[in-house]
């Protein structure tokens, strides 16, 4: 087959990081292809189809899904795209259209505190990563002023230079929980890609309470505007172009990468850099389609750590009516957190989490349930205005420990392309369920102090979890015990690189796009230098 396509720099996954990669490279002269799976979507037609949508709270109903590119679904029914190889079911969500999953994102961007890069040296648990804050702290702020993020100075992650824009206004329910919890549990409000302000020819937020699954007026940032930066920058974007292969040359230097259309006519893209830049699911699972006889087992992967150490943030939650009324449902879903147990000596004992509040409405779940209770008319009203005053939820975003066993394969089943999905392994360690405990004593003390009543618990040992899928490509200085360096260059092959949240070596207690989103900036910076 001859080549179809040729780039200097061939990107597979149009997603922020992908995305922002390859504007970078871009900019800086050299011809760039990305690859995207899916297929291309506008704001409108996705606001159009979640207005439509009779599932509002499925996260994932404005988003077309086909069995060319599919993505995991779980509602109505589980399409079973992740076959659950068990312990325990790993309900990963994400989407494989122009721009990636954050498009349903609740734009927290936080950044990962200076211990959480050596958690082994300081607390004896996980892995340290082989970079500091401040080798990653200059791509940061990069990152931020793309995204415009703003948030709170003294958070915890120190900073060389300010926020592009000051906070979005605290929402009611912000202000009353920061009121009643004072000092003993200091509420901060997020750090977010939500204007306050317009910024970069976006709007500022307006209070539209369906962050997730889509911002219908791009107050946030997401994945797709960073898809029109990279092609305005002049990088050549197909869409529907789902990679199945990756073929090397006798040195293992990548060559060339295979993609299927949706009428199933096979390309050959060459390049001479080449960066993949799907999620820590669909990565590996490339990695090891394009097994050869010279890699067995996948490419790069020599040492075996390809596809393992898949992490999330598992969480429960609890839910109760507070005294003074809060209106949860006005302005932004996810505004503000409780911070202060991300990090401590604890650390080495259980895990350490962050606290969200959510202000997502709660009108129609509390209208289901007083309709099942039979009630009707006046009485029905009367209790659905009560509680949607009332009643609040919080959740922990919870550090879960690299576990070897907790990996992505491939399964026997195949897509409508005949192309292997992905097989989980999954499961949680008692370093968890001690800091889910921990999370529960936080939660009644909370409670207590917000003068709370009809305190209802999660159940013990069922945990949901983030969608901050990372950990199966974690870079390291050790070929033997990771999968590529700290530039995200596989230690396998010299011009294979990865931009993804699966370099990541540990999950940490917050949301990981930005954290991969700088990274994926330092991967390019490093090409650009050095490639």
């Amino acid at each position: 087959m001859n080549a179809s396509f040729s780039a200097d720099v061939v990107v597979i996954g149009s997603g922020i990081c992908g995305s922002l990669a390859a504007q970078k490279l871009a900019k800086a002269g050299a011809s760039v292809l990305i690859l995207e799976a899916g297929p291309r979507v506008t704001r409108g037609q996705l606001t159009a189809r979640f207005r439509e949508s009779p599932r509002k709270s499925d996260f994932l109903s404005p988003y077309p899904n086909s069995n060319l590119a599919p993505f995991p679904e779980y509602k109505p029914h589980d399409n079973g795209y992740l076959v659950q190889g068990g312990p325990v079911p790993y309900l990963a969500e994400y989407i494989r259209v122009v721009g990636g999953t954050t498009w349903h994102w609740a734009a927290q961007a936080w950044r990962l505190l200076p211990n959480d890069f050596r958690i082994k040296s300081l607390y004896g648990v996980g892995r340290d990563w082989p970079i500091s804050y401040d080798d990653l702290e200059p791509f940061y702020c990069e990152a931020e002023k793309i995204m415009g993020v703003s948030g709170p100075v003294n958070n915890g992650s120190p900073r060389s230079e300010p926020f592009p824009m000051k906070p979005v206004a605290p929402s009611w329910l912000e202000q009353k929980f920061t009121e009643r919890l004072g000092d003993v549990y200091p509420v901060i409000t997020n750090t977010t890609a939500r204007n306050s302000r317009s910024y970069d020819g976006r709007p500022a937020c307006c209070g539209n309470n369906n962050c997730m699954p889509i911002c219908p007026i791009d107050a946030q940032f997401h994945g797709g505007l960073a898809a029109d930066k990279a092609e305005n920058a002049g990088v050549r974007l197909i869409t529907e172009a789902v990679a199945y292969k990756i073929e090397h040359d006798s040195k293992g230097r990548i060559n060339a990468v295979y993609f299927y259309d949706w009428n199933k006519t096979s390309h050959k893209v060459v390049g001479k850099t080449f960066i993949i830049a799907a999620n820590a699911i669909e990565t590996p699972k490339l990695l090891f389609l394009s097994a050869s006889s010279a890699f067995p087992n996948g490419l790069a992967n020599k040492s075996g750590a390809l596809g393992r150490t898949l992490m999330d943030h598992p969480s429960n939650s609890a839910t109760f009516e507070v005294e003074d009324a809060v209106w949860a449902g006005r302005g932004p879903m996810s505004p503000s957190s409780i911070q202060k147990l991300r990090d401590g000596a604890f650390r080495s004992e259980h895990a350490a989490f962050r606290i969200d509040i959510s202000n997502s409405s709660r009108v129609s779940s509390i209208t289901r349930s007083a309709i099942s209770k039979g009630l009707q008319g006046k009485e029905l009203q009367e209790e659905i205005r009560r509680r949607s005053a009332h009643e609040v939820s919080i959740k922990n975003v919870l550090e879960q420990l690299p576990d070897p066993n907790n990996r992505v394969m491939l399964s026997d089943k195949k897509d409508g392309l005949g192309i292997p999905q992905p097989l989980i392994y999954y499961s949680y360690d008692d370093y968890v369920c001690r800091g889910m405990a921990a999370s529960k004593k936080a939660y009644g003390e909370i409670a207590d102090l917000m003068g709370a009543k009809s305190v209802t618990y999660s159940p013990d040992g069922k945990y949901g979890n983030n969608q901050h899928i990372t950990g199966t490509l974690a870079m390291g200085d050790d070929p033997a015990a990771s999968v590529c360096d700290k530039y995200g260059r596989a230690h396998d092959h010299e011009n294979l690189f990865f931009a993804s949240t699966g370099v990541m070596p540990t999950v940490a207690t917050v949301n990981s796009t930005l954290t991969a989103a700088s990274l994926a900036l330092r991967t390019a910076h490093f090409i650009r230098e050095n490639v």
